[in-house]
């Protein structure tokens, strides 16, 4: 068969569907390439794959020349209405199993997994975010679907895509399967705090870890949180700008920019780098204060360099 693959996206991100698709394709001794309606090399297709991960990105818009159009990706579920995403779970298409399980073509995209692995452990967050579509996508449980081995066999580095690790009940087990590899990690989507124990902060100390991604969305949580910031601060060798905490703030029912700076300076003062993403920015004019609080904030040179807000908002 002759099958053709379309990266909605773009080729910025490994498309690990895709991957997964050529090398199950290929394994069928199939023709697997890249789709592009004007190379005129192949008159027509016998199958092409489109897959979609972001709602904002514009589909495909040349002619397709195939017998069979398959179309795929969190990108084709999701409808926004108000500013606000609605993941459609019937629009949902999951690879079959033999294909979901196959180890990935990483040949598709040679400059951005060149030593690099990018897959899932799990899947599932228990948290259920009202800004998050995992819920409506994966469920409300974290749950194993993988070992490392089956998209990690030696690479340097390993770029893991999972929602909530820590929730899982195998998280020990998973996190001995990254200690073992001895490959530098970056937890991608990120770890949730909340989770956090002396157990798992020591060893999540054992992986080099390359980049970790926390999240403080809810002020109130502080208590909680706090503690499981400093828990594994105190296990953790890693510099402070590779510990990344998304500080959510702009939601409408607490909206308190008092608050958000105590969140970001504490942050600051603890070992962590913050990064605020803002609740339905695009509702918010141009100037808004939390407009600028984000630039400051997610300009490293400028927070590490200038030390409030108020200096920064002062030109200083």
């Amino acid at each position: 068969m002759k099958i053709g693959l379309i990266d909605v996206d773009g080729h910025n991100y490994p498309n690990l569907p895709l991957m997964k698709l050529s090398a199950y394709h290929k394994s069928k001794g199939d023709f697997v390439r890249w789709y592009d309606a004007f190379d005129g090399l192949i008159e027509e297709y016998d199958k092409v794959y489109l897959s979609k991960v972001f709602s904002f990105t514009t589909d495909y818009q040349y002619p397709i020349y195939a017998k069979e159009v398959s179309r795929g990706g969190t990108g084709y579920c999701i409808e926004v209405v108000n500013g606000k995403e609605i993941y459609h779970k019937e629009l949902q298409k999951n690879l079959p199993y033999e294909i979901e399980h196959i180890y990935p073509d990483y040949s598709l995209y040679p400059d951005k997994t060149k030593d690099t692995a990018y897959g899932f452990l799990t899947r599932g967050c228990p948290r259920g975010c009202s800004f998050c579509i995992v819920k409506d996508k994966e469920g409300l449980c974290s749950h194993k679907v993988a070992d490392l081995s089956e998209f990690w066999n030696g690479q340097k580095k390993i770029e893991l895509l999972d929602p909530n690790l820590l929730a899982c009940k195998d998280w020990k087990e998973l996190l001995q399967q990254l200690i073992d590899s001895k490959a530098k990690v970056n937890f991608n989507q990120g770890l949730d705090i909340r989770m956090m124990t002396d157990q798992k902060a020591k060893m999540l100390s054992q992986i080099p870890i390359e980049a970790i991604h926390f999240a403080w969305d809810r002020y109130e949580d502080k208590e909680l949180i706090q503690p499981k910031f400093l828990t594994f601060r105190k296990a953790s060798k890693v510099n402070p700008h590779d510990l990344q905490v998304y500080v959510l703030v702009g939601d409408r029912e607490r909206r308190v920019l008092k608050e958000d700076l105590e969140r970001i300076y504490w942050l600051r003062d603890s070992g962590y780098a913050p990064y605020v993403m803002i609740y339905e920015k695009e509702l918010l004019p141009r100037g808004h204060e939390l407009r600028k609080l984000q630039r400051w904030v997610n300009n490293r040179f400028i927070f590490w360099s200038v030390a409030t807000f108020e200096e920064y908002l002062k030109g200083k």
